[in-house]
């Protein structure tokens, strides 16, 4: 079924049974994996180069794949309190356990904070351009999306967020790194943001490609609330793991709503073994944010793309030449996938992440035979 499309088939009298906000809701549209693409494209999963999700081309570690591969107990429910995780995280950031909370990535925590806070007609603050999960998760919710654009080279407009609260504003949410910009939040503009006292969420599922985070001000700030992904920098994306940072009262309360198996067995111990492996996992980070150094005046390099500095795995990119969709189509013809948004804040613009210097060297390669399309 495509995600992006609503169901062609009629609710028929079951609509009047529907909850109103969901009826609303407007489909997220999502990557899909190399299996799909093959299908789509006509092109084998080996011949693709994938740099359209911000994914870790260099997978995660051998000894996460031992674990997996070796755990005894899949019959058995996994841990509800997640208690070896938490501790593991607790000595990875320097927070103790009752402050973090874990879930199935990031993208659960951001639907249980917005269900933890939102009612109906509740506001969200967010900053466009941005990830898409944000609306998407507020409209379930019941919650509206206050839309506060940011400047035009993608920086955020303090003053504007501020004038944006109203008795109505319940979220405040930011991602930093940004995606797709790659931007940091400044920590002195998110201090003039916590002191109005709303729940403000910072998304820092990119933190380890940035290495600068928020999150030494929970102790000060008991409304700011830290997420963060295992996706990105431990390379398990497909196993769905993630964990919130927040004051201890604020994560008690998330423990009570969630579900209590909401992270798998499997799940649980790639990433407890990954923050065992965590010295060779972040070489693979280092590896990750040399090649966007080097691969970014190589894109600014063709003369039809104008890269934005990036802090996270991808790099967002002006087409100051040519036609960003053409563009796409045409690496996509040739196996080489990227991030097109039919967005008009991200007019003529494209996302490519990062991946090893192989596919680097393809993708440049593409780039120079297609050109300014």
């Amino acid at each position: 079924m495509d995600k992006t499309q609503r169901s062609p088939h009629s609710l028929g009298d079951l609509e009047r049974f529907i909850n109103r906000n969901i009826l609303a809701v407007q489909p997220y549209a999502p990557i899909n994996p190399p299996s799909v693409l093959e299908q789509e494209s006509g092109i084998a999963q080996e011949q693709i180069i994938k740099l359209d999700g911000n994914e870790n081309p260099y997978a995660p570690s051998a000894r996460v794949k031992e674990v997996i591969a070796n755990f005894p107990d899949y019959n058995i429910y996994p841990d509800p309190d997640h208690r070896i995780l938490r501790k593991r995280i607790a000595e990875y950031t320097g927070l103790s356990a009752d402050h973090i909370v874990p879930g199935s990535g990031a993208d659960e925590l951001i639907d249980l904070v917005f269900r933890l806070f939102i009612e109906t007609d509740d506001e969200v603050i967010t900053m466009p351009p941005t990830f898409g999960m944000y609306e998407f998760d507020a409209q379930i919710a019941g919650g509206t999306i206050i839309e506060v654009a940011r400047k035009d080279d993608f920086s955020l407009d303090t003053e504007k967020i501020l004038a944006a609260i109203t008795p109505k504003t319940k979220v405040i949410i930011c991602a930093s790194p940004n995606n797709p910009t790659g931007d940091l939040i400044p920590q002195d503009d998110l201090v003039k943001i916590l002191e109005t006292k709303i729940p403000t969420i910072i998304d820092e599922a990119y933190y380890e490609f940035a290495d600068s985070s928020v999150s030494k001000l929970i102790s000060d700030h008991e409304n700011l609330i830290v997420l963060r992904s295992f996706s990105k920098w431990a390379g398990l994306a497909g196993l769905r793991v993630g964990y919130g940072l927040m004051s201890p009262a604020l994560a008690s309360m998330l423990f009570v709503i969630k579900q209590p198996y909401n992270v798998n067995a499997a799940g649980q111990r790639a990433a407890e073994e990954s923050l065992e492996d965590k010295d060779f996992l972040l070489q693979s980070v280092q590896k990750i944010v040399s090649e966007r150094e080097r691969l970014a005046p190589l894109l600014k390099a063709t003369n039809f793309l104008e890269p934005y500095p990036s802090n996270a795995n991808f790099i967002l990119c002006k087409v100051i030449k040519g036609d960003a969709k053409n563009i796409s189509n045409a690496l996509r013809k040739r196996g080489v996938f990227i991030r097109y948004f039919d967005n008009p804040r991200l007019q003529n613009h494209i996302r490519i992440s990062i991946g090893t210097p192989e596919q680097s060297k393809k993708l440049l390669k593409v780039l120079e035979e297609v050109g300014p399309s």
